[in-house]
This record gives structure tokens, C-alpha cells and sequence, in this order.
């Protein structure tokens, strides 16, 4: 289990819609109340397995399981890779706890809670990239690519946990719909080359969220 003591406010403040404008004094306490009380009790962890590829039409093989990541976004972002990384990360179900008692309470609360949890999770898959990189020096690596982005199934959640063992490893499971729970969680595929790795396709053009994302209503990106 990692700790956390500090959440990247200027991250979640993004996901509430702010830009180069900040919150007003009275917001801003709320947001280091909730922060407080969020980081008090997250459980944040994590899981990551190497594996080799070997690569087919539109699809890559995880070797040494039957698990097959289908889709050509994917079989172009790992085209230059001979291993990849399956990850997953959580905040575990203290998150959703708060956020759900919260809904129930101060609305606002909720759903600051909420940006600032998922600012959170994300964090905690910076430290996954940065374990990787520290672990396996000597390979290039790709930048995250999660289940349901492009044309990557979302439905692979349940397998993608299973290969990782993460319900024992971490408690983090997926529901019938594909949904990750707890819900402040994140599952992910990261390339691995001995080679210097071409930069690929990546936002929102090939995002299964394009359409709906909010981010891309108020004219911008998450970063992706």
C-alpha cells in the first residue's frame, strides 16, 4: 500500500473546469477540507505484471495467457514493443465510501471529492510508470493506454484483472457492465521496447469518450 500525502489540487481543479482562473477563498477551504478527509482514508495500491507480446492482425497476444488486446489503436500503439506492462491502481473503497456519504450530506463536498479522487488515482499511476521505468531501466516505454480508450474493448476489464490477480492482489474487481470497483481505480497497458519507441496517435480523435467527454465540451483535453 502506498501513502499518500499530498493530492495534485491543480490537477483535480482541471476536471472541475478551471483554467487559468483559481477558486475563490471560501472554495478553496472546501477543497483542502476534502482533500484532508479524502487522504485520510484512501487505501491507495497497485499491480503490475510484464509480459511478452507477439502481435496478429488488429490484435496483440499477452503471451502466457489467453488474453488478446484486440483493436488497431492498440496494435499501433504497441507496434514497436516486444513486452508490455498490464497495470492496475486503486484508491480502494474508502473513496467511494466518502463520496457516497457525501452525496448524501453536501453535494458540493461530493463532487469536489470526487475531481480530487480521481487527480488521486491518477497519481497513484504516475508511480506505477515511475516503478516500471525504475524497474526496467534498460527498455523505452509507451504512455498508459486504458481498456474502453480507442478501440480497445472495454469488456476485457474482467479478464485484464483476472491475468493480474488483482481481486486477491488488490481488491479490484469489474461488474457485469465493466465497471471497475471501487470506482476510483484504473486499468492499463503500457509498451515496452529495447528499442527507441515512434511517437503514436494519442487524444482525442481515437478516445471512445470523444463524443461525450466534457472535457472536449468546454474545448479542452485530459491530457490523454
Amino acid at each position: 500500500m502506498l501513502l499518500l500525502e499530498k493530492i495534485d489540487q491543480r490537477e483535480a481543479l482541471r476536471y472541475m473546469g478551471y483554467k487559468s482562473d483559481m477558486p475563490d477563498e471560501k472554495i478553496q477551504g472546501i477543497i483542502d477540507r476534502c482533500e484532508k478527509d479524502l487522504l485520510a482514508v484512501v487505501k491507495p495500491k497497485f499491480i503490475y505484471k510484464v509480459f511478452d507480446i507477439s502481435h496478429g492482425e488488429n490484435a496483440v497476444n499477452v503471451e502466457g495467457t489467453t488474453l488478446v488486446l484486440e483493436g488497431k489503436d492498440i496494435s499501433a500503439h504497441l507496434k514497436d514493443c516486444t513486452k508490455c506492462v498490464l497495470l492496475a491502481a486503486t484508491l480502494s473503497s474508502g473513496a467511494d465510501m466518502i463520496i457516497r456519504r457525501l452525496e448524501a450530506e453536501d453535494m458540493t463536498k461530493a463532487v469536489i471529492t470526487d475531481f480530487l479522487a480521481s487527480a488521486a488515482v491518477e497519481q497513484v499511476c504516475d508511480i506505477v510508470d515511475k516503478t516500471v521505468k525504475s524497474d526496467l531501466p534498460q527498455l523505452e516505454q509507451t504512455w498508459r493506454f486504458s481498456p474502453g480508450y480507442g478501440d480497445l474493448p472495454i469488456e476485457i476489464q474482467g479478464e485484464f484483472l483476472q491475468v493480474l490477480d488483482a481481486p486477491k492482489r488488490i481488491g479490484l474487481n469489474a461488474t457485469a457492465n465493466n465497471i471497475l470497483t471501487p470506482r476510483k481505480s484504473v486499468t492499463a497497458v503500457i509498451g515496452l521496447s529495447e528499442n527507441k519507441i515512434s511517437k503514436g496517435r494519442r487524444g482525442c480523435v481515437i478516445c471512445s469518450m470523444k463524443d461525450t467527454c466534457p472535457y472536449r465540451k468546454r474545448g479542452e483535453h485530459c491530457g490523454s
